[in-house]
């Protein structure tokens, strides 16, 4: 039988725990699973920081979204505790000149109260189309209204820190699984297949019919995806 394995799974910008419901819940069969809230750190350096100080000593990790950025400052700071990686939604690029523009637009509009707004238009790149009108838009907006717009700004402010990490991934010599939505919105699929491609030992997995958020839009593919990416990549 393989040994069983820590697991952290670090949730995305609008997101707290409850994006990762069902992964932990069906995960934990086989890891030893935990969140990291994520909502500490005016940088993405101190936000890796802050999860390394409450992981264990040697874990594998996923990050989604947001999460993925962590993910990447956690390895670059600490190669030697990561087991495996697994990044979800998310590049290995810098804020593009349009990202950082849309960005500062986005941080502004918080400030001037507008929080419930931003996350409403979020939703059409959030979401795959066919469900941008069903209940689950409505457990979006519920999770992010428990970041609140104050977590949401600060987690913007930290995303624009980070910094390019393809010659990182060059260098990683552990497990590395792109997994995203054909329909992601925010980050293209393109995207993914270059992380992939970069790590030595990295796999692409792609959900059909789904969007960014791949954890709360198909759970069970989703799960099923990690739990392959903890037990089988080599």
């Amino acid at each position: 039988m393989l040994d069983r394995q820590n697991l952290v799974l670090v949730p995305g910008l609008v997101c707290d725990a409850a994006v990762w419901r069902h992964q932990a819940a069906h995960l934990r069969e086989v890891a030893e699973v935990s969140v990291p809230a994520a909502t500490e750190g005016e940088t993405m350096a101190d936000m890796a920081r802050a999860v390394l100080d409450a992981a264990p000593s040697t874990f594998a990790l996923a990050g989604f979204s947001m999460g993925g950025y962590v993910a990447l400052e956690v390895l670059r700071q600490a190669p030697e505790r990561v087991t495996r990686l697994a990044l979800l939604d998310a590049t290995a690029r810098a804020d593009t000149p349009q990202k950082e523009t849309a960005r500062r637009a986005t941080i502004a509009a918080c400030e001037r109260g507008e929080f419930g707004n931003v996350i409403d238009d979020m939703i059409q790149v959030l979401l795959h189309p066919d469900r941008q009108q069903t209940p689950l838009a409505q457990v979006v907006r519920d999770m992010a209204a428990r970041v609140g717009a104050e977590t949401f700004v600060r987690r913007n402010r930290a995303i624009a820190t980070r910094t390019d990490s393809r010659e990182l991934l060059r260098a990683a010599k552990l497990p590395v699984r792109a997994i995203c939505g054909r329909e992601d919105a925010m980050i293209s699929v393109a995207e993914h297949v270059e992380i992939s491609g970069l790590a030595a030992r990295g796999r692409m997995s792609v959900i059909e019919q789904c969007g960014h958020m791949t954890v709360l839009e198909r759970p069970q593919a989703t799960t099923a995806l990690l739990r392959d990416w903890l037990l089988y990549d080599a």
